[in-house]
């Protein structure tokens, strides 16, 4: 049987969008009421009490990281990582501008897709998460002790990070490969020109060390686009499976020249085998130009270097290390069951869903049953590795999760539901209807050995009618199902930041008796620092200010600042010399063009201004701190370039340097 036969393929993207339009959008009754109280009462979490669960979601163009408590679906955080954030000065303050620094230059924005926790023997662990920057390939790195990114990476000969930055079980890597492939090295082609010089990359990056992040090696693969990832287990430890489409290489109107073929592919990749090949000296290190950034310990300034290279390796000149499995068609989620014996691909403009099996896939491997190659990487028969298929689940597969009780639930965003089935039989069991366009799905754990089950969460993407109206840019929308039972259940809507791709979520008992409550003065090592009110002070070196501030309740030291010139660089090192949780304090002056502070209990944060006026210019606490908080304010006097009022202010320490 062939494989259109087979997989009954759409043939048009534009029928299946105008079918799913009208389905998900005209017609839909409304949510019948009953059983509302019921539902209001399992996402209750009464004053002062706790959620159950952690939920991270990808902010998608926003950048950030926000997270929210699960099942009330409470905002607890919003976590900058690849966008400045004006709420807490973060790549605002001299400390954390080095870690927006890439090989194009300081870039203050990225469109962040999807999280990953790190795992422990393939369980999720709440040590870190990991996210991705997809428009300038990053991957950073979020400590959850404190909730703050304490380090990104770029990743060169890469366009579209797109299948990043999932982990591998033991969290010895994370992974980042090409959405759009484009020349390796990159340099003045002819886009038509396409399958001749475009290439895809596929790189695996060290991530069990904090601070250490690095490209371990660099697969250069064909010129597709790799959409998702998930690491083997069980049987499939040692392989990293990524879908990919646009096997046909089009480089125009993709909605249909990358819709031509039958069949597009999951790329399984034995990363055990690449390590060989790396050892044994098959790849070359060639030239690059990408940035590592990282927050040192002890709180200082983030550090921003430049690396020269890479480690490349040719699939073809290392036998054994990736194979093409034929997947239909146009797949996004390769994602693997807790047993690891099962890999589901979405292929968005198929109406099966096919699953294929590792241990199959490694018997065919063993077998050479091949039906040709790519560039010198086998490709495998779609027989030899299929497990089953699921028939008609719906319209728009995209992404699977698991629940660990033997049932995979399926997002589907043209016909708007999660679909739940059976591994194994392959059979539909129930449907639960989404508003509207669901993306991506996530269950708590649910690419883990062990998943955490009970909750599946929905991240949709049109919500028309389901809040009130805000203009023409409406919120995003997550659902909340409890899935416990026989029947998935819509307990919550709950209005999400920028646009979720993807989420995690975690038991709360992991990581809330392990937050940091505040940062110890005598362990800052930020040179700025000032412990005391008797360090505090003001200095000169040319036509640089240094104002060495502390803060606590309800002063500044000094407040009072006189000898600012016109023209003069004045970086104010706020120290917050409380040691005590959750107080914070503010500092923000007149006429800067960046940003506020918001400076942690004993964190050292610098805000840099750039006077342009002659004048007196107040400074104050942004964050409200104590009952004086309004008299938690001062003075800066701004004299014109070249006047000989003296620098001083009313600090114990006083003034040292002097001159212009």
């Amino acid at each position: 049987m062939s494989l259109s036969t087979r997989s009954r393929i759409l043939l048009g993207a534009g029928v299946i969008a105008i079918a799913g339009l009208t389905y998900s959008c005209a017609g839909r009754a409304p949510a019948s009421l009953a059983g509302a109280g019921d539902n209001a009462q399992r996402v209750y979490v009464a004053p002062g009490e706790h959620d159950e669960l952690y939920a991270f979601l990808s902010g998608g163009f926003s950048g950030q990281v926000v997270v929210y408590g699960l099942p009330s679906g409470r905002l607890l955080k919003m976590v900058p990582v690849f966008s400045q954030n004006a709420e807490n000065g973060w790549g605002y303050s001299e400390e954390t501008k080095p870690m927006l620094e890439t090989s194009y230059g300081f870039i203050p924005w990225d469109d962040l897709h999807h999280t990953a926790l790190s795992q422990t023997d393939g369980t999720d662990d709440g040590r870190w998460l990991f996210v991705n920057g997809n428009n300038t390939p990053r991957v950073a790195r979020i400590d959850l002790t404190h909730f703050e990114t304490n380090e990104i990476l770029e990743i060169p000969n890469a366009s579209g990070n797109h299948a990043s930055p999932f982990v591998t079980p033991g969290t010895e890597y994370i992974v980042s490969s090409t959405c759009f492939s484009i020349p390796v090295p990159n340099r003045d082609v002819p886009i038509d020109e396409y399958k001749k010089y475009f290439k895809g990359q596929i790189s695996f990056i060290t991530a069990d060390q904090p601070g250490k992040m690095d490209i371990a090696f660099q697969l250069l693969v064909p010129g597709f686009n790799y959409d998702l990832a998930r690491a083997g287990k069980g049987p499939s430890a040692g392989w990293m499976f990524f879908t990919s489409y646009n096997s046909e290489q089009a480089n125009t109107l993709l909605e249909v020249n990358a819709s031509q073929a039958d069949k597009d592919y999951i790329a399984a990749v034995d990363y055990r085998a690449a390590e060989a090949c790396a050892k044994a000296g098959k790849g070359q290190r060639v030239a690059a130009d990408y940035r590592h950034n990282y927050i040192p310990e002890g709180r200082g300034a983030a550090v921003s270097t430049r690396k020269t290279s890479v480690l490349q390796i040719q699939p073809s000149e290392c036998p054994g290390v990736m194979y093409f499995l034929p997947t239909p068609k146009s797949p996004h989620g390769a994602d693997v069951d807790p047993t690891g014996e099962f890999v589901v691909a979405g292929g968005k403009l198929a109406t099966v869903i096919p699953v294929h099996s590792t241990v199959k896939m490694l018997q065919a491997i063993k077998d050479k049953a091949f039906e040709g190659e790519l560039e010198g990487i086998p490709v495998l028969k779609y027989e030899s590795t299929i497990a089953g298929e699921v028939k008609e689940p719906g319209l728009g597969p995209l992404h699977t999760e698991f629940d660990g009780k033997g049932y995979a639930y399926t997002s589907m965003f043209i016909s708007s539901e999660i679909v739940k089935w059976k591994l194994g039989t392959w059979e539909v069991v129930d449907r639960a209807p989404t508003y509207y366009s669901v993306g991506h799905l996530m269950i708590p754990g649910g690419g883990t050995a062990k998943p955490y089950g009970k909750y599946a969460v929905a991240m949709n993407k049109i919500t028309k009618d389901r809040y009130l109206p805000t203009g023409p840019e409406l919120a995003h929308s997550a659902q909340l199902y409890d899935i416990s039972g026989e029947k998935m259940r819509l307990l919550l809507d709950f209005p999400t930041m920028g646009e979720p791709h993807y989420a995690n979520a975690i038991d709360a008992k992991i990581l809330k008796d392990r937050q940091v409550k505040f940062y110890s003065l005598a362990e800052n090592r930020n040179p700025h620092v000032a412990r005391a009110e008797r360090e505090s002070g003001v200095e000169r070196r040319g036509k640089t200010v240094h104002v060495r501030m502390t803060a606590i309740r309800s002063h500044f030291s000094p407040d009072n600042i006189e000898g600012v010139q016109v023209g003069d660089t004045v970086l104010f090192h706020v120290t917050n010399i409380e040691q005590d949780w959750d107080i914070p304090h503010g500092f923000a002056v007149l006429g800067a063009t960046n940003a506020e502070l918001l400076v942690m209990p004993g964190e050292t944060r610098t805000l840099k201004w750039v006077p342009q006026k002659p004048g007196v210019y107040p400074i104050y606490c942004t964050d409200f701190c104590s009952a004086l908080h309004q008299e938690m304010s001062g003075y800066v006097r701004v004299s014109p370039a070249g006047a000989t009022v003296a620098l001083t202010s009313n600090a114990k320490r006083g003034t040292t340097g002097g001159g212009n």
